[in-house]
């Protein structure tokens, strides 16, 4: 009987290496059953992989591969040689109608993507090629144990999805390309690495003086190895900022997931800036090839082995690495995709301990169908979850929006790792509020800011960030932070900050700047003024005012644009509001105040499920897995990215035009994008000042339309200079 061909290539000797497809097929069920069986369910993963090839064996497939490789050029391809229906026929022959959530989907979908339930019975109304073996043995499958609601199927069958096609490209991979294989070996484990870190505290613990901060951040820490040892389950960390919330969650999950047999700790971070901090100091202590930086703006450029360059770009993959720092994005992004090259990742989530840092900032629009997928994990997939803030929000009991269809139950039962009986906020206070709601002009709060020898100043839009800091008095150091701003101007930006404010003969340093610096990055002013927002917002920005507690009692001054323009309707208003809402004479830091607040917020809330996902996805029989995936959009992309003159920007776009796109070249770009909206697009595009040099690839050619100060300028700079010449 002639082999039947699943991979084929040709060595460097011109010899045909074969894979044969019962040989792939073996190989897939193995490695399936393997990830399925990290949540008790193998035998539905062996099946998976047993059948998911089943139709390459028709004559179809077989003359295509033959044809495309180059094995026989001249071959004749007669009939359809699309082969991932075959398998889902059998499937429901196999297992019944009931079997399509969990083997025929997965099956038909593992090159394309899950489907939408309606599009299945259309793919499955194709017959089996004759030729294709359909006597094989039905599986006896386990019953789970655990108790599966309404809501929780599209999660479970997401997962098997992920098992199958994981282990489908890394059982390909291993044939087709042994060296990436090869990397992807000798992994270390939770186990091996906590002593590191238990050496990099007593080194902290060594070097740190005796201040009263420090005690604190001490007490906070064997809190959390004290609270390590408990059960898989939910978790909140509410410590005040300054109180060493980042390596105290680490080593509470490095202990909590070693005590539970848990595979590995996800870091879910809203925003880069702070994920590429965190990741700088997580490698620090665990070494570069122990941490997995996963987000948009990573730099492969901090890596300087190449072997272990690709090491990561292949752990991106699929996650398999012990300890990954990601956006919040990703992650959830992930979780509800349909694509099986973004869905690879998720049974690597199991048995996992994700810590949630900044927990306040999941965004209320989503907020039913990410914390219904929080607990899903936790229940069937042995998920711990650690919400670690400042401003811990309401995510326990029943949550409810201003009208009753909003309401949803939200996870039974957070247990606080910090005991109220610590009153960190009162041993932590450093700041007092100082809020002024009279509206202010921008002229009025450049001069308020230039009465302090160092101050930072936090607004909620880029106009504001420009307007405001182009009033101050340019001495010193005067900086401005915004997105308009690429990831590298605004990483150098934060980098000649920070040793600034270390060096005291540095008597003027004035910062305006978005909210992009006001949570997790470790500044330090004397003074603080934050734009009127919500008090989440407000006393992030607060933690950026005396932080190692050295000037006693500071001050953060909240004040009103409202004679220049309103704050934007939404939740930005919304959240204000709600801060308005609870008076003035109050304990602001006071955790019952902050619960208070969200309450405040929900209760304007008429919806946390502005998608719809309950309708695409909780009825098990009619799942839209492609719908959904295109609806959850954590940010909406309305925006469009554009290339600007920034360092080697140009030199790196001329490569690309010369050498065509690769990995490791367009994340190198990515440092030089900045994402505006179409407006401003139309505007820069009108003024002649940005080309399109590869299908979706937008250049601001004109360098003077890029300012060293504030980054990207939508005025148009180039008719300026034509009329001053």
């Amino acid at each position: 009987m002639t082999e039947l061909i699943s991979h084929i290539y040709q060595d460097y000797v011109g010899h045909w290496i074969i894979q044969s497809n019962e040989e792939h097929s073996v190989g897939v069920a193995k490695l399936a059953s393997r990830f399925a069986g990290e949540f008790v369910m193998s035998e539905w993963g062996k099946v998976l992989g047993q059948l998911h090839d089943k139709g390459k064996e028709s004559h179809a497939f077989q003359q295509h591969i033959k044809k495309e490789s180059g094995y026989e050029p001249d071959i004749k391809v007669c009939g359809n040689y699309n082969h991932a229906f075959i398998g889902g026929v059998l499937a429901r022959k196999l297992y019944g109608k009931s079997a399509d959530i969990f083997f025929v989907n997965q099956i038909v979908s593992h090159h394309t993507g899950l489907h939408d339930y309606d599009e299945i019975e259309g793919i499955l109304n194709q017959d089996i090629p004759a030729e294709v073996n359909i006597n094989i043995g039905k599986e006896k499958l386990n019953v789970p144990a655990f108790k599966i609601q309404t809501n929780d199927f599209h999660h479970l069958a997401r997962m098997m999805f992920s098992c199958l096609v994981d282990a489908d490209f890394l059982d390909t991979e291993a044939f087709m390309d042994k060296e990436s294989s090869m990397l992807r070996r000798n992994k270390a484990t939770i186990y091996d690495l906590l002593p590191l870190l238990e050496n990099k505290l007593k080194d902290l613990k060594a070097k740190a003086d005796n201040s009263n901060v420090n005690a604190i951040r001490n007490q906070v820490q064997q809190q959390c190895i004290k609270m390590a040892d408990t059960e898989i389950g939910f978790y909140s960390l509410t410590v005040p900022t300054g109180g060493g919330k980042t390596l105290s969650s680490l080593v509470w999950a490095m202990k909590h997931a070693i005590r539970n047999g848990q595979k590995r700790i996800i870091i879910a971070i809203p925003y880069t800036s702070i994920i590429v901090q965190t990741a700088s100091v997580l490698r620090s202590i665990f070494g570069e090839e122990n941490v997995l930086e996963h987000h948009s703006n990573v730099d492969p450029e901090h890596i300087k082995d190449e072997r272990l360059q690709e090491k990561m770009k292949l752990a991106t993959e699929n996650w398999d690495y012990p300890i990954i720092v990601t956006t919040n994005v990703q992650l959830f992004e992930s979780i509800f995709s349909n694509k099986p090259s973004v869905c690879r990742k998720l049974h690597n989530i199991v048995n996992s301990v994700v810590i949630l840092d900044e927990v306040q900032t999941l965004p209320m629009d989503y907020l039913q169908p990410v914390v219904d997928s929080l607990k899903t994990y936790y229940k069937l997939f042995n998920v711990s979850f650690l919400f670690t803030t400042a401003s811990q929000p309401v995510l326990s009991g029943l949550i409810e929006g201003c009208n009753p269809k909003a309401a949803f139950r939200g996870i039974d039962h957070i247990t606080e790792i910090i005991p109220r009986e610590f009153k960190l906020h009162d041993k932590l206070r450093r700041v007092k509020l100082s809020i002024n709601n009279e509206g202010r002009t921008y002229d009025e709060v450049a001069e308020m800011l230039s009465k302090h020898k160092r101050v930072l100043c936090i607004v909620n839009t880029r106009r504001d960030a420009r307007d405001l800091y182009a009033r101050l008095p340019q001495e010193g150091i005067t900086l401005h932070l915004s997105k308009m701003m690429c990831p590298a101007h605004i990483s150098e930006t934060l980098d000649k900050l920070k040793k600034a404010l270390k060096d005291d003969t540095n008597e003027v340093i004035r910062v305006v700047s978005t909210q992009l610096i006001e949570a997790g990055v470790d500044l330090d002013f004397p003074v603080v003024y934050r734009q009127e927002a919500g008090l989440d917002s407000v006393l992030q920005a607060a933690g950026r005012c005396n932080r190692e507690g050295k000037n006693g009692l500071s001050t953060t001054y909240v004040f009103s644009l409202s004679k220049e323009h309103n704050l934007p309707r939404g939740d930005m208003q919304a959240a204000n509001n709600a801060r308005l809402s609870l008076g003035a004479a109050i304990d602001w830091f006071a955790p019952d105040v902050m619960t208070s607040y969200f309450k405040q917020i929900y209760c304007r809330k008429e919806c946390f499920d502005v998608k719809n996902m309950k309708h695409y996805l909780y009825n098990p029989k009619e799942i839209c897995f492609a719908t959904a995936a295109k609806e959850f959009q954590m940010v909406e992309d309305n925006g469009i990215n554009v290339v600007v003159c920034w360092r080697n920007s140009f030199e790196l776009i001329q490569q690309l035009l010369e050498k065509g796109p690769s990995y490791i070249l367009i994340k190198k770009l990515s440092k030089y994008i900045v994402n505006i909206t179409k407006t401003d697009f139309k505007t820069l595009l009108d003024m002649g000042v940005i080309s399109e040099k590869k299908e979706g690839l937008f250049v601001v050619d004109y360098k003077q339309q890029y300012d060293e100060h504030i980054g990207l300028c939508i005025d148009n700079n180039w008719a300026n200079e034509v009329l001053i010449q």
